[in-house]
């Protein structure tokens, strides 16, 4: 399923993601994929999601919380993407909600952060949506594409969601 997803969508994402070899994109690949996630888990330094359509059960997502940082930090980084088919029907959205509640209410963590490119006006309001605040600019954050890409980065705490839930 989730190399489905990835061979689908492949020249779609590519101007969001780093370059990756042509293994990336085998079973043999996704699998070293999958067991590195596995092991990341094990270790409390990552932790991936599926993101599925109600109506099918259909893989349509991922959405990741990585580069764990316990002790006084309590933090992670937040990473998704959904299939070009389904983007604009809210699984981002509702995903990233419910990663940040997970995060906060069974992980433990006290902010979680997300960058992403300038040209990437949906996934901005994504995040807005979710109750993200817009921190400011990393220039030449991560190398996408190719390219050492700017970021304009976004957070949430635990106080904020409590907040907008109130």
């Amino acid at each position: 399923m989730l190399l489905d997803l990835r061979m689908r969508n492949r020249d779609f994402f590519q101007p969001f993601e780093p370059i990756r070899d042509d293994l990336h994109f085998t079973l043999e690949g996704q699998k070293v994929e999958i067991a590195n996630s596995l092991r990341e888990a094990a270790e409390d330094k990552a932790y991936v999601y599926g993101v599925f359509a109600v109506e099918t059960d259909e893989l349509v997502g991922r959405i990741a919380l990585t580069g764990i940082a316990r002790g006084p930090a309590q933090h992670a980084n937040m990473g998704y993407f959904i299939d070009q088919r389904h983007n604009g029907k809210g699984y981002a959205t509702e995903s990233v909600s419910l990663c940040v509640r997970k995060a906060f209410e069974e992980l433990g963590l006290h902010r979680v952060q997300a960058g992403v490119m300038p040209m990437n006006g949906r996934s901005m309001r994504v995040l807005e949506k979710a109750g993200f605040r817009q921190e400011g600019l990393a220039q030449r954050y991560i190398r996408i594409n190719g390219v050492w890409e700017d970021h304009v980065l976004f957070a949430m705490t635990v106080e904020e969601l409590r907040g907008l839930k109130s």
